[in-house]
């Protein structure tokens, strides 16, 4: 992107000012406001309509121009679409927790941040050329049309943002049917892009979407034929819905990511990355650290570290208590249970007050020590309650990250100084990020090389 680095460091510093203004809903015990539904005449325009066909019918005539345009007018929208993000990523990620009730503020404004930063734009689509006693071939990167994209409720600028600017770089239109209990955001936010793309020379209603999406609208996207691709992320039942039709899907799956502590890791430095990045955003995105397993014989010590990192660990009877509140069937030994939707992404002070504790209001996370067999350790909690458990060795926990991973093949990490085991656990998971001796958002971008693509 053609944003200097002053200009990106002014926008961050003016966000860290402000991040002492947090809105209410992110404190323990308030309630949220009630959300009001959106006049689906009131709110058409820029990108938003009325049907799913006349989204997608004018999404269509948008490529077809957007296809006629050059290759820097593509750069220059995408630009405009970062400018535009950068300005309204505080303003986005307030909404976003209003609405939703989940996660918190100041992490919503770091994830709009990092990706429209670090999403990778129309850079990376150079055309490659060979030549040889033959002749030359040229490989060009060809727009597929029109894309239709499904948005979660965890996660729903943060999406919107990385999947338009993906979209659009490929030469692409994008149509969303965002999550029902995101709506009023998301539709803000297509709004906000569509005016980019507008004042920076492309056409109207590249980005389109309903005011009130339901399941049945985003079934009727799924499979209306001028859609060529679907880009899902959500959970297992849209993603199988999308899998299940003629297109070609591009679909986040669910994931449970281990994070292991070897006996030669930095004891102290794996505390506080485990904390920040089980805490982040309340643990709803699925990259974010879920188990944590140690070598016994350094277990007490990374306990302690994460409480000198500002986590509070339970004890045994307030274990029990917390199943019966998050929890609605707790699993089998070696099986998963079925988490209470109504604690997914709220704050761990606000968790930990239905139960009778009464911690620091700032407190990020809980932390319970659990044996191999318990249901947390199987579990995809998306709350921040992060279960530690012991194991023999190093081999040991790697076998029962790789089986309590369940073979996603997501997202997995290691602390450890022993390269060996690193690349051993890395070839073990095979996952899509694996993260060493750092946080796990490290491997979107956020304090760490890469993309958050």
């Amino acid at each position: 992107m053609s944003l200097s680095d002053l200009e990106i460091q002014e926008i961050i510093d003016r966000v860290h000012r402000r991040m002492g203004d947090v809105p209410e809903g992110s404190r323990p015990g308030v309630t949220l406001a009630a959300r009001a539904d959106l006049d689906v005449e009131m709110d058409l325009g820029d990108g938003i309509f009325a049907t799913i066909d006349d989204a997608v019918g004018a999404a269509k005539r948008a490529q077809v121009e957007y296809a006629k345009m050059g290759l820097k007018t593509r750069h220059d929208i995408v630009d405009g679409i970062r400018r535009s993000m950068f300005e309204h990523a505080e303003s986005l990620a307030r909404l976003a927790h209003t609405e939703t009730g989940l996660g918190r503020y100041e992490d919503k404004v770091k994830k709009n941040l990092l990706v429209t930063t670090k999403t990778p734009g129309p850079e990376d689509l150079e055309p490659q050329a060979v030549t040889g006693d033959g002749g030359m071939s040229v490989t060009e990167w060809a727009p597929m049309g029109l894309v239709g994209a499904i948005t979660p409720t965890t996660n729903p600028t943060s999406t919107i943002i990385n999947n338009s600017i993906s979209i659009l770089s490929g030469g692409n239109a994008a149509v969303f049917n965002v999550h029902p209990g995101a709506k009023r955001v998301s539709a803000e936010n297509i709004r906000l892009i569509n005016r980019a793309v507008v004042a920076n020379g492309g056409p109207a209603n590249l980005v389109t979407a309903i005011p009130n999406p339901t399941i049945d609208s985003a079934k009727e996207l799924m499979v209306h034929p001028d859609i060529r691709v679907l880009l899902v992320t959500g959970g297992p039942a849209v993603v199988r819905e999308a899998l299940r039709t003629d297109k070609r899907a591009v679909a986040a799956g669910p994931g449970n990511p281990p994070v292991v502590v070897d006996e030669t890791a930095d004891i102290e430095r794996a505390g506080r990355a485990i904390v920040a990045g089980a805490s982040f955003d309340n643990n709803i995105i699925c990259t974010d650290e879920k188990i944590g397993i140690v070598v016994d014989t350094v277990g007490d010590r990374l306990i302690r570290s994460m409480a000198d990192a500002g986590a509070y660990i339970l004890k045994a009877h307030e274990l029990k208590r917390l199943e019966r509140v998050i929890f609605k069937e707790m699993g089998a030994p070696n099986k998963p249970g079925v988490i209470n939707p109504a604690w997914i992404g709220k704050n761990a002070g606000t968790i930990l007050a239905e139960i009778g504790i009464q911690s620091d209001k700032d407190i990020r996370l809980a932390v319970a020590e659990v044996p191999n067999d318990h249901s947390l350790v199987w579990t995809e909690q998306m709350m921040p309650i992060f279960p530690v458990t012991r194991v023999s060795n190093v081999d040991a926990a790697i076998d029962l990250a790789v089986r309590a991973e369940h073979g996603f093949r997501h997202t997995a990490g290691i602390h450890s100084t022993n390269v060996e085991t690193i690349t051993k656990m890395a070839r073990a998971m095979n996952c899509s990020i694996f993260v060493a001796n750092g946080s796990f958002f490290s491997g979107l971008g956020e304090g760490g090389e890469g993309y958050s693509s």
